[in-house]
């Protein structure tokens, strides 16, 4: 099965060069599942010609807010409504879960009560409470008509959705293990973007588990049509 992966933004150089860009690390978290895969850096406007390119899609995270005023975001969200039509599955991963939202009639934002950086607890349909790493302060904040909630916990709200046999999003990004984490950590450290405090916790978790591998496989089950979801109340 042939997924195409729409690379919204770029890994740091110094994570890139231990661990790949987005692309690579979702290759990665993939492994295993029977899947080929082929990359369309959509920031620098490379684009597929068709929805019918491959099998399914899979929308990657970017620096970018979804409400910015790049080409870029323009002809992703017109490329989303075509895949949804198109009956390919599609996957989106934090700037991906909210632009599929965004595309599908959801509305995003920069989230007043700031920033998640590093381990998160989601309360998961299906499994319980799990923990994901996280990096954002945009969220979905109203749903898209289609979407169910499937994720969330006191912060995000709607951490992770499905929108029928079409579309699986998630928030946090299962992509980072934590040795990629922990090296976006430290090639971050400096900005002064991010809240120390949350900087300084995101680094001292990179040593507990995470449950990355159930969210690759639910990833994997959906592109193959087999994902079963519970809903949240």
């Amino acid at each position: 099965m042939l997924i195409g992966i729409l690379q919204c933004g770029h890994a740091p150089d110094d994570v890139q060069s231990l661990h790949g860009d987005f692309d690579t690390m979702f290759a990665a978290l993939l492994q295993g599942h029977g899947f080929t895969f082929k990359t369309w850096n959509v920031v620098d406007d490379d684009f597929p010609a068709s929805p019918l390119e491959v099998d399914g899609w899979l929308i990657t995270g970017s620096k970018h807010g979804v409400y910015e005023g790049h080409d870029f975001i323009t002809q992703l969200s017109a490329l989303i409504t075509k895949i949804y039509a198109s009956a390919r599955p599609m996957v989106g991963v934090c700037f991906g879960h909210q632009m599929i939202a965004q595309a599908l009639g959801g509305t995003v934002e920069k989230f007043d009560g700031g920033w998640a950086i590093g381990r998160q607890n989601y309360a998961f349909g299906g499994h319980g409470t799990i923990a994901l790493n996280a990096w954002h302060q945009d969220q979905v904040i109203a749903l898209a008509p289609e979407a169910q909630v499937i994720a969330g916990n006191d912060f995000c709200k709607f951490a992770a959705l499905v929108y029928e046999d079409k579309a699986y999003t998630i928030q946090p990004h299962p992509e980072f293990s934590n040795p990629v984490f922990s090296d976006y950590v430290g090639a971050r450290r400096d900005n002064p973007a991010y809240p120390a405090a949350l900087m300084d916790r995101a680094g001292q978790t990179t040593n507990i588990p995470i449950q990355d591998g159930l969210i690759a496989n639910d990833i994997a089950a959906f592109f193959k049509g087999t994902f079963k979801h519970e809903v949240l109340e």
